[in-house]
């Protein structure tokens, strides 16, 4: 039986990380930059410019948005340390999309190296 690891060193050896060190660039030539992770993990903070869309509705969402739809649409993929999105990049992979890569440690690697980080602002209520 493979474990959630074995799934995703399988999908690791199937799809395209980028180093954070090259992530800006591959960001910068993207279409959409997607962060993986469930809500109130990206609410706490992530990578400026991400949309949202966590793994459990990924094919879904990419199934069903007008804007997501072409199989040649440039993917950036990540998510706390890099597993999820491996799964989401091989999934992506196997409906068809052509261009989709992960960014390799995730958001923690980014945030360790000093890259920018989007954090919500609290209310005021002055």
């Amino acid at each position: 039986m493979k474990t959630a690891h074995d799934l995703v060193v399988a999908a690791k050896a199937r799809v395209q990380e980028v180093p954070v060190a090259e992530a800006e660039q591959a960001i910068r030539d993207a279409d959409v930059l997607v962060d993986v992770r469930e809500a109130d993990e990206y609410a706490l903070g992530h990578l400026p410019g991400a949309v949202h869309i966590s793994r459990g509705l990924l094919e879904f969402k990419f199934s069903s948005a007008p804007a997501l739809q072409a199989r040649d649409l440039k993917v950036v993929l990540y998510c706390k340390t890099s597993g999820r999105a491996a799964l989401c990049a091989n999934a992506l992979h196997d409906m068809g999309y052509l261009n989709v890569q992960s960014i390799a440690g995730g958001f923690d690697g980014w945030a360790a190296a000093g890259k920018p980080v989007a954090k919500p602002e609290a209310p005021s209520f002055d």
